[in-house]
């Protein structure tokens, strides 16, 4: 072998660890050989040449998988990156608070806390306030920032992966123009990852909640808007400019409303809490007194009346049209459901599973199971936590 094949395969070995490290970092809780194999397509030995290259450098660890013996009494083991004892700090900016929180490399979240504001329309007091509760997080759990690893953030509107700058001009208008990870490393003196809120929401439940092990799934944050994070292979898919999964405005056949995008008849104008919450305090309502929305009670609680089903069960179908053209298009494994709208509200996701199985091609229909997802209020800061170990990770390891 002449010296250009040597460099060649040595390139080629590198790029195929690099891609090996960046999927793990992914999955906190370790990937099969088997399925390192499926979602790189490498063959089996070029994936067990990279996992005793990534051991012998100390990477890696190689685990018993739990559960049953597989094969002839053969245990499955999972591979895992080697875990640095360190702290990490995961934000979600909401359209209404900002939630912080402290947890370690190993995902153990060590202290959360939030307070309301609005993050729409005061994007400088937003980011204020996300580094004192990332301080306050810290410094209740017994750390500082010196003691940090990584931080990672979700905002609640589209950001251009090629620029790291919020836009466009119609959604979240007064962040137009802003960075938002340099204004909080500007605040928190550490380097900082952003993501939509979706796409961390689909993290969170990825890596802690109901999406655990799924390689191909999609996350419905459905609260004041409506939003999908998409994961395709194990990894988060953002399109061209980082704002896949803007679903709330797609277009619903005989909706008007204006939408704050500039369109009629978007899928928030429709369903959102907020109309939700209209639509319930109508029909809640006695004789006697009229019901404020703000009085409306948690949606969770409301399944058992039949009223109050029947306008989160219609919500539901409607969202559930506009999915059964994400899943004939992406033949997902799941439809996980979260934000205020989603979380534990079986009436909303008997509507959505009623539009799957009418309207998406028979056989995705029913490889897509409607999921309630786990973490509720929780998702979208426990994704910054895993997105923030997994750059934590890939940052430690040298990779790309």
């Amino acid at each position: 072998m002449d010296s250009n094949d040597s460099a060649s395969l040595s390139a080629r070995r590198k790029r195929t660890r690099d891609q090996v490290v960046a999927i793990l970092a992914d999955h906190g809780n370790g990937l099969t050989r088997a399925s390192l194999s499926r979602m790189t397509g490498l063959s089996a030995s070029a994936i067990s040449d990279c996992v005793s290259f990534l051991r012998a450098s100390g990477l890696v660890v190689e685990s018993s998988a739990p559960g049953k013996a597989s094969g002839r009494g053969r245990r499955a083991t999972v591979i895992s990156l080697v875990s640095d004892e360190g702290v990490v700090v995961g934000i979600d900016f909401g359209h209404s608070h900002v939630s912080a929180a402290a947890a370690t490399t190993a995902g153990e979240v060590l202290h959360r806390c939030a307070a309301a504001i609005d993050v729409d329309h005061r994007p400088g007091p937003a980011m204020d306030l996300a580094a004192e509760l990332a301080r306050e997080c810290l410094q209740r759990s017994g750390h500082t920032l010196d003691d940090v690893l990584g931080i990672a953030a979700g905002i609640p509107g589209p950001l251009d992966i090629r620029t790291q700058v919020v836009r466009p001009p119609t959604i979240l208008a007064d962040w137009v123009g802003l960075a938002p990870a340099a204004e909080l490393e500007r605040r928190l003196g550490h380097p900082v990852s952003i993501g939509n809120d979706a796409d961390m929401g689909a993290r969170g439940e990825q890596a802690y909640g109901a999406a655990r092990g799924l390689e191909d799934f999609l996350y419905i944050k459905a609260s004041h808007g409506i939003g999908a994070g998409i994961i395709v292979g194990g990894r988060p898919y953002r399109g061209a400019t980082g704002i896949a999964g803007e679903i709330g405005h797609t277009q619903i056949p005989g909706a008007g409303n204006w939408c704050r995008c500039g369109s009629r008849g978007c899928l928030e104008t429709v369903v959102s809490v907020t109309t939700v919450r209209r639509q319930l305090a109508h029909v809640l309502a006695t004789h006697e007194d009229s019901l404020d929305d703000s009085a409306v009670p948690p949606l969770a609680e409301l399944s058992d009346n039949p009223a109050a089903a029947r306008v989160l069960s219609e919500a539901g179908r409607t969202v559930g049209r506009v999915l059964a053209g994400l899943v004939n298009c992406l033949n997902p494994s799941a439809l996980v459901l979260g934000g205020e709208l989603g979380a534990g509200n079986e009436p909303f996701a008997a509507g959505i599973r009623e539009s799957v199985a009418r309207y998406a091609q028979p056989a995705s229909a029913q490889a897509a199971e409607v999921r309630t997802g786990r973490l509720g209020a929780e998702a979208e800061v426990r994704g910054a936590i895993a997105a923030a170990i997994a750059a934590t990770r890939i940052q430690l390891t040298g990779t790309n």
